[in-house]
């Protein structure tokens, strides 16, 4: 096995040699030729799959009520929250489900208005509760003993063992070195950037997927990189303004491609990726598409599609048919549990470098990691 960092050198060097656009003109073509930041040879893109997606029979939730706990920013976060959200609207259009009801977390909160939450739920009869962050970790496990009768769904972690809780869990790094490829094919400065929202673990796994991902493609890649709040700070998921700062000193310093993984602190990144002539990269939801950051789309290259939105309609289904037991592990490239938009036409031209570097990573030749490596 190869892992992500060791492709750089084991793999030719091809983009310098190839680049026939002089630095950094080929960035927006169609022709998919390697701009003179690319110095790796990429995997070659699979044959083109054949599709077999017969339609089950149709799953009636109409029973179901279903309680889902945003995390802060909720519902119109164009984000996380909203990809949740979009989960259980669809879940009401394909499969009936009528009963809903969404409350959603502040950024200072403590524990126990978290609990209380979940609680409130549970008591007003909504079964399955989706638990929408890894911020209702300690309130999930000490609500779901007191109603073992309740299934309850936690997104981003998978420490609550209880026989009613069910993670649903993705491979962010997996997405992220897709995201990591597309900043290098891009940028006209061969420097591109990283804005966390938050520095927790589970931020750093979008972070050492990118970075994994933007030095495979390039050995000489400058990286900016950096956080809005430390661990235990959550308003880094909700500042705009901030991360507007962030991104406008990274686009100063040089950075052309700027990736978020920042919740609706992405608008401010959007709006300085506008106003500095960058191009940004958008995550969790096809951003591209969203309407609450419409006036920045033509910024947004690409987004970093982590399907919240298919665990938690997949989540509902199983719940509906009484089999959790059909829900994948782990949602990852190999499901489709995360991914890359191609919305707006911007990484059409490098769509088989991309496709070739997921099914690399799919069939193991590349382990991408979850730790950056600075």
């Amino acid at each position: 096995m190869l892992t992500a960092t060791a492709m750089v050198g084991v793999l030719a060097l091809a983009g310098c040699a190839k680049d026939s656009g002089g630095s950094g003109n080929s960035n927006n073509n169609a022709s998919g030729t390697a701009g003179s930041c690319v110095t790796a040879q990429p995997p070659a893109a699979p044959a083109a799959a054949t599709s077999s997606s017969a339609a089950g029979a149709k799953v009636d939730a109409s029973r179901l009520r279903i309680g889902l706990a945003y995390d802060i920013g909720g519902r119109g976060d164009a984000s996380f929250n909203d990809a949740a959200a979009a989960g259980v609207d669809k879940a009401k259009t394909d499969m009936g489900v009528k009963d809903v009801s969404e409350s959603t977390a502040s950024p200072t909160e403590d524990e126990a208005a978290k609990e209380q939450r979940l609680t409130q739920l549970a008591t007003n009869g909504y079964n399955p509760i989706v638990a929408v962050g890894f911020a209702y970790a300690e309130a999930v496990g000490a609500v779901a003993p007191k109603f073992p009768n309740t299934k309850i769904a936690i997104i981003d972690d998978d420490s609550v063992k209880a026989p009613n809780v069910t993670p649903l869990v993705f491979a962010e790094e997996q997405g992220s070195f897709l995201a990591g490829v597309a900043a290098v094919y891009k940028s006209k400065n061969c420097h591109i950037g990283f804005i966390g929202g938050v520095n927790t673990p589970l931020i750093q796994k979008f972070e050492a997927g990118y970075l994994a991902g933007a030095k495979a493609a390039s050995s000489k890649v400058q990286i900016e990189d950096q956080y809005l709040t430390p661990a235990g700070d959550n308003t880094g998921f909700q500042d705009p303004t901030k991360g507007n700062a962030k991104a406008g000193a990274e686009i100063a310093a040089g950075a052309d491609v700027i990736y978020h993984a920042a919740g609706a602190s992405g608008k401010g990144v959007f709006q300085a990726a506008k106003a500095g002539n960058a191009l940004a990269i958008g995550v969790d939801s096809d951003q591209y598409n969203q309407t609450t950051v419409a006036e920045y789309k033509d910024v947004i290259m690409t987004s970093m599609l982590k399907r919240v939105d298919v665990a938690v309609y997949d989540y509902i289904q199983a719940v509906a048919q009484n089999n959790l037991s059909s829900l994948p592990q782990r949602f990852d490239l190999k499901v489709d549990g995360v991914g890359y938009a191609t919305s707006g036409g911007k990484v059409d031209d490098i769509v088989p470098v991309l496709n070739g570097y997921k099914q690399a990573i799919i069939s193991g030749q590349i382990t991408v990691p979850t730790t950056p490596a600075k």
